[in-house]
């Protein structure tokens, strides 16, 4: 927990630091998800950190958030809307302040501990990973939308575990049957070295960069736009839906070749 409360600072610091390189007119520039802006990026991330401290310390209150959400039929598109009459220093400071709350609140909990999420419900390590994942990939977008460049760092091992661990959510969430036969990942880590998951003798598996594989299960790229090599009919009926995050299924990116 430790660990990973110290990786989520990190990549805080990272989308910090982009954030505060902005200038006005650049919050409001387009980014790869559409109909969004620089500042629908930010506000997204701020808004479901200010839930997630309240699904840590007030559960029955994040289940009437959520239960308000289903019934009045709210999107993350629409709150997006809501927020956008705050100014860029408004969204930067709110952002701020949620991540260091959130991050203050998780930091005492059990990591075992069980808590309510949109649809699921994790423990507080995978909590924190899915927090961390948001981060990197919202951060993404911003960065797409940019021109800014971000080195790949050993922090996206937290984002390839919890995309692999959502093999079985990307098929249920889209009604689909979860196959049986295994999926293994042999990724490159970007640091060097390799993180694998999944049984050592699985006839399914993806390979390479680390890098592409988290791009394609937070469905910021189409994974026929990726160096990765993939093996066997599950594995392949996998990576065109993997969904890394909780909600309604992604639209995913058109696919940029061919």
């Amino acid at each position: 927990m430790a660990e990973l409360l110290d990786d989520l600072r990190a990549e805080t610091a990272s989308l910090e630091t982009l954030l505060d390189g902005l200038r006005p007119p650049d919050w409001e520039q387009l980014t790869p998800a559409e109909g969004w802006a620089v500042r629908d990026q930010v506000s997204h991330l701020a808004w479901f950190d200010d839930a997630a401290c309240t699904a840590a310390t007030d559960p029955a209150a994040f289940q009437a958030l959520l239960a308000d959400l289903f019934d009045t039929g709210t999107s993350v598109d629409d709150l997006a809307v809501r927020e956008r009459g705050r100014s860029p220093a408004e969204l930067r400071a709110w952002f701020g302040t949620s991540r260091e709350r959130l991050i203050g609140t998780l930091a005492p909990i059990e990591p075992r501990r069980r808590l309510p999420w949109y649809g699921v419900e994790m423990s507080a390590t995978s909590f924190v990973t899915a927090r961390l994942m948001e981060t990197w990939a919202h951060g993404q977008d911003i960065a797409d939308a940019t021109g800014a460049t971000r080195e790949p760092t050993d922090r996206l091992r937290h984002v390839a575990r919890i995309g692999f661990m959502a093999l079985p959510y990307s098929f249920t969430v889209r009604g689909l049957p979860v196959p049986e036969r295994p999926v293994r990942a042999e990724l490159a880590l970007p640091g060097g070295g390799e993180w694998t998951a999944g049984p050592p003798d699985a006839a399914d598996v993806v390979r390479g960069p680390m890098l592409d594989f988290c791009l394609a299960v937070t469905q910021r790229i189409h994974v026929t736009d990726t160096a990765l090599r993939i093996t066997g009919e599950t594995a392949q009926a996998w990576m065109r839906i993997a969904q890394a995050f909780a909600g309604p299924p992604g639209r995913g990116r058109d696919p940029q070749s061919g």
